[in-house]
């Protein structure tokens, strides 16, 4: 098979496409450097779609003792809350108090307490959970998202979907994202500052040569290249013990731990636009939060997943877990044919060697390799500290390429996010008088697609018909144009799964439909 040189040296050469890579690629593209970003399949394809999808300190973390990593995260949610309006927006989370809530027994928390308070037999206290959230509020110099308070249960909203015998909750903030949307837009504007992202091309080899990296890429015809780059960053994510050890062929005794969390997806469970944050009495908890208009999301589970290579996916236990964790809190009881959908994602957590997939760090860890051209290898993370991960991994490298412009992405948007984060209404009262043939939930899902680059994705239509095909779904042959030609869309499943998430409403014939017009807009012409 034949291989050649792609010429220009880059300065840095990224292997992944999801949040870690492209945060990187966007970060070092800034900052004047020359980068490539090779992802094997689509963008955002493995643990970046498959999140909870908040922007969240972590309020479970403080009984960990993880403050860095909670004041970070803190201090993260309102800088990319302000970035990215259109794909991010607060939220307010129900914590319903009761006796029965317990700790993990993992947790430094409830081993300090077993030994001092034995009578509490690994219960929570309400003054615990006051304490917690009193430092959630704190912790991050909070600006923008308003502050806990007590909500009463009785003859309320928030009361309302729960069984009578709660009566009391706390009500604080975090953040939703639309996680996949994320990486894309991060990728977006990587390319935008002149980073070259190649999807769908796998990393089949790199070696040292000299001061440099020789990096060797297969894409999806089977065509070789090999690119030349003074440093190399590994955000294989799940794969990154791979890369180490088997592409690039180095030994290591750093590693990751793999764990799976699942996610369901039911018919709307209740009216208001607030999530539960739900407690058991195994020690762990689960969000219930509002989805895509007509669904509620639930999850998360901690499973530990041995292998990368298979494919994570929520198992009939996990999903039968997520139903009965919320039947103890809703009245309405899930039935297995209210699932609409499930998901599952594996998040590659550092190997610190804690004994249970629930007590693992969540903090990321930056290895260098500096034996002859560098080698960055990035494990862990979560996507509320993606930016100061990059931020980070761009500290650790900046001595190896000398000259690179300073710190750069706090208070920048991504595309589409340029406005402020309470001008949304704005936004759809502006797009509802220039389109006046879209309907509510389709401007609303446009703006939170595209913010201020919907009349880009729009252009001059002043009908329907001006969109042209109609597949179903307010999908339009120009949004998928728009999506085939600026968001490296090669699929149906990229656009209606990743992209947005349009697959919860449509038949398999509409999909089918969707995936034949764009693999014929790819055939090249002539």
């Amino acid at each position: 098979m034949e291989t050649h040189d792609t010429g220009p040296i880059h300065d840095l050469f990224v292997i992944g496409g999801g949040i870690n890579g492209c945060g990187i690629a966007r970060d070092a593209a800034g900052r004047g450097l020359k980068v490539a970003l090779a992802e094997m399949n689509d963008l955002a394809w493995a643990t970046s779609s498959a999140s909870t999808k908040l922007f969240h300190g972590g309020l479970r973390y403080l009984e960990y003792f993880e403050f860095r990593l909670v004041r970070e995260a803190l201090k993260e949610r309102e800088v990319l809350l302000a970035a990215m309006p259109h794909i991010s927006w607060p939220m307010r989370f129900i914590l319903p108090y009761h006796r029965d809530m317990r700790f993990d027994s993992e947790t430094p928390t409830s081993r300090l307490l077993s030994r001092f308070m034995p009578w509490m037999k690994g219960r929570r206290p309400a003054w615990l959970i006051r304490l917690g959230l009193f430092l959630y509020d704190n912790l991050g110099g909070r600006k923008i998202l308003p502050g806990t308070a007590s909500v009463s249960l009785k003859d309320t909203p928030e009361g309302a979907p729960l069984k009578s015998r709660f009566e009391h909750a706390y009500e604080y903030s975090d953040c939703w994202v639309q996680d996949a949307r994320l990486v894309v837009l991060n990728a977006r504007d990587a390319a935008a500052r002149g980073a070259r992202i190649m999807t769908r091309t796998r990393v089949v080899g790199a070696t040292r040569s000299d001061d440099l990296w020789l990096v060797e890429t297969e894409d999806a015809e089977g065509q070789r290249q090999t690119h030349r780059a003074r440093a190399l960053v590994n955000a294989g994510g799940p794969w990154v013990s791979d890369v180490i050890k088997g592409t690039l062929r180095i030994n290591s005794s750093e590693d990751i731990r793999l764990v799976r969390g699942s996610h369901i997806v039911v018919k709307k469970l209740y009216d208001h636009d607030k999530c539960y944050f739900l407690q058991g009495t195994d020690g762990r908890i689960i969000f219930a939060i509002p989805y895509e208009e007509d669904f509620t999301l639930i999850g998360t589970t901690d499973a530990e997943h041995e292998d990368p290579s298979q494919k994570p996916v929520c198992t009939p236990e996990e999903a039968d877990y997520l139903r009965d964790f919320a039947g103890k809190y809703f009245k309405k009881q899930i039935r297995p044919e209210d699932i609409v959908w499930t998901y599952s994602g594996v998040r590659p957590l550092y190997d610190d060697g804690a004994s249970s997939a629930t007590a693992a760090t969540r903090e990321y860890v930056l290895s260098l390799d500096d034996a002859g051209a560098p080698l960055l290898n990035v494990f862990g993370g979560k996507i509320t500290t993606y930016r100061k991960l990059a931020e980070a991994a761009m500290a650790r490298i900046a001595p190896f390429l000398p000259g690179m412009d300073e710190d750069w992405t706090a208070g920048v948007a991504l595309p589409g996010g340029d406005f402020p984060v309470a001008g949304v209404r704005t936004l759809l009262k502006g797009l509802r008088k220039d389109y006046p043939f879209l309907s509510d939930f389709w401007a609303l899902r446009l703006v939170r697609c595209y913010g201020t680059e919907v009349r880009k994705v729009l252009g001059d239509a002043k009908t329907v018909g001006d969109l042209g095909r109609s597949f179903g779904g307010t999908v339009t042959a120009r949004e998928l144009d728009w999506a085939i030609k600026n968001e490296w869309v090669r699929t149906a499943e990229d656009f209606l799964w990743r992209r947005t998430k349009l697959g919860l409403r449509l038949t398999e014939a509409e999909i089918a439909r969707i995936d034949g017009y764009i693999k014929a807009a790819l055939i090249p012409i002539g």
